[in-house]
């Protein structure tokens, strides 16, 4: 095998490769990134549940395929002069050129290289990198990390008719965010569920301009953006039933500045950390909401101006849960929906379309 590249676009592509390669594997050639030359070269990491491929534009003068430890491979081009790259390999002897740096190293047999596996496409969805990107950045911090119901590690993706709707659930909150799709193929109405560890990686790989497609397999998801494929298995299960969770004939309305609100639970939960815990008591009165905390160090008090009357609800959050939705709500003024000081905190748009949902869950609060 012999092909030469430039320098930045193979660092670029060993860097998204190496994504998806095991940290540690008692199989070595999974520590390791596939390079196969052919019409085109292409670099792949795979540790059986996520798969990243990304192709290169280069100069082939003989094909092949081969291993190389990610980690060194990645440090060796890094480290390199911005120069043009020659890689030959012969048998497993591997030359690596670039100016006056040159490198000799062994790879591996390519044969001892998990396949990817062939996404058998049944539907799929086409739309814009960055509307992906911000759904998936909108939703991600509310995936479960309880490994005893796996269909909650993960978020829903339901496609209806024109719009994608991503659904993150953890037991104590839920966030969602819907977007119009550029393009639909396969069945109008359909719905997968992505691991939350594939999603912050194909957050990374939605990193330019143009389309992503996301194409739904029986038992796996292929994103492709650009000349990156990303590809993870699904995960089964029966997932919450999002929409009957969501109570939406709350009789308490407010509205509010976004960031006023979040700096003053940022001011108040100055006092809360990881060893002092303790929720944020929250009283919405006309126009207003006091909103303190109190730990072994002290107590914190602060008022946030609000529209609407809160009708004096006193109710408790855990400060993280709430920064959380405020920090990822993409608007500037938000409506936020009660009923009662044990029942879900609903959060919406003030204005306009309805494109995303939060719901957070209160806690109790002692007596006085």
């Amino acid at each position: 095998m012999k092909f030469s590249c430039e320098k930045a676009l193979l660092t670029a592509a060993v860097s998204i490769a190496s994504r998806a390669v095991a940290a540690k594997s008692s199989i070595p050639a999974m520590e390791g990134i596939l390079i196969e030359a052919d019409t085109r070269l292409r670099l792949t990491g795979y540790n059986l549940e996520t798969g990243i491929q990304a192709t290169v534009p280069a100069e082939i003068k003989q094909p092949g395929s081969l291993v190389l430890s990610a980690r060194l491979f990645g440090e060796i081009i890094r480290k390199m002069p911005d120069d043009v790259v020659v890689f030959t390999a012969k048998d497993y002897m591997v030359n690596i050129k670039c100016g006056m740096s040159e490198f000799n190293i062994l790879g591996t047999d390519p044969e001892e290289f998990p396949e990817l596996p062939t996404v058998d496409q049944q539907n799929s969805i086409t739309l814009e990198q960055s509307a992906l990107r911000s759904m998936i950045a909108q939703t991600l911090f509310a995936v479960s990390d309880n490994e005893s119901r796996p269909v909650h590690t993960g978020s829903l993706f339901e496609v209806d008719h024109k719009d994608l709707t991503v659904v993150s659930v953890d037991g104590y909150r839920l966030a969602l965010r819907r977007e119009k799709a550029d393009k639909i193929e396969g069945s109008e109405q359909f719905s997968f569920v992505v691991p939350g560890s594939a999603l912050s990686e194909v957050e990374k790989i939605c990193s330019g301009e143009g389309p992503v497609t996301v194409n739904q397999g029986a038992r796996h998801i292929l994103f492709q953006a650009g000349d990156t494929v990303l590809v993870c298995r699904r995960l089964e299960g029966e997932f919450l039933p999002y929409r009957n969770a969501i109570p939406r004939n709350n009789p308490i309305h407010i509205q509010c500045d976004t960031r006023t609100l979040l700096s003053s639970i940022e001011r108040v939960s100055l006092i809360i950390s990881e060893k002092l815990k303790s929720p944020l008591r929250c009283v919405f009165g006309d126009g207003v909401v006091d909103i303190t905390t109190k730990t072994a160090i002290g107590d914190a008090a602060d008022q946030c101006p609000v529209d609407g009357d809160g009708q004096g609800l006193e109710i408790g959050f855990n400060n993280k849960y709430l920064m959380d939705a405020l920090k990822a709500a993409p608007a500037d003024k938000l409506r936020l929906e009660f009923s009662s000081s044990v029942a879900p905190c609903v959060i919406l748009p003030a204005e306009g379309e309805e494109n995303f949902v939060y719901m957070v869950l209160p806690v109790r609060l002692k007596a006085n």
